[in-house]
């Protein structure tokens, strides 16, 4: 399985933006020092929001070119369709219920398979978790310390997710829409990108 590998902080320096959710990942960023402080032209800011939905969810360019034709593809807005899509990746469904601290350490339970749905054990990363599946922690993971530190120190949460925290739960209670969505990112710029090379 590939991954996304580097320096997280330096790569959220870089993008101007804290796309890993770390409260220190932006601490030592300066003025001037991102590439999004530089003027940029109409290509520039169309690849660097592609780079920071990317890195939000984690996901490789060529999974990522198949998420947006499949958006280009669907009924609706495009840049919402993809922003949904990615939003209901099961790792990602793991690290907004808190299970996972950060979207890395959600993919790894994932593929340790550490998460249920519905009660089968799911250890792809990419799986679509569709309203009403109810991802859980299996049994025996429930006895480790980090995981129920996170679930017990998780400080947000976000409404189409119904978390059960006793139990180790959450269910999709409904589809995400774009405002709901807690990422700081403007979806057109990204399928105007792909639409030139599509």
């Amino acid at each position: 399985m590939a991954r996304m590998k580097g320096p997280r902080f330096k790569q959220c320096r870089r993008l101007g933006l804290n796309v890993v959710g770390h409260p220190k990942a932006m601490n030592r960023a300066k003025r001037g020092t991102s590439r999004a402080d530089k003027k940029l032209s109409s290509y520039g800011e169309q690849l660097l929001e592609k780079q920071r939905l990317r890195n939000y969810y984690n996901v490789m360019e060529k999974q990522f070119r198949k998420y947006v034709e499949k958006a280009i593809n669907s009924e609706g807005v495009t840049g919402e369709v993809l922003v949904q899509t990615l939003e209901c990746r099961l790792d990602n469904m793991v690290y907004r219920s808190g299970f996972g601290n950060s979207i890395r350490q959600a993919r790894q339970m994932v593929s340790h398979g550490h998460i249920l749905v519905n009660g089968k054990k799911v250890d792809i990363a990419s799986y679509i978790v569709k309203v009403g599946d109810v991802i859980s922690l299996r049994e025996k993971s429930r006895k480790n310390d980090l995981y129920v530190a996170n679930l017990e120190n998780a400080n947000f949460s976000v409404n189409y997710l119904t978390v059960d925290r006793k139990n180790f739960t959450s269910t999709l209670a409904s589809m995400p829409s774009r405002s709901e969505v807690p990422i700081q990112i403007e979806d057109q710029l990204v399928v105007e990108f792909y639409s030139r090379m599509l």
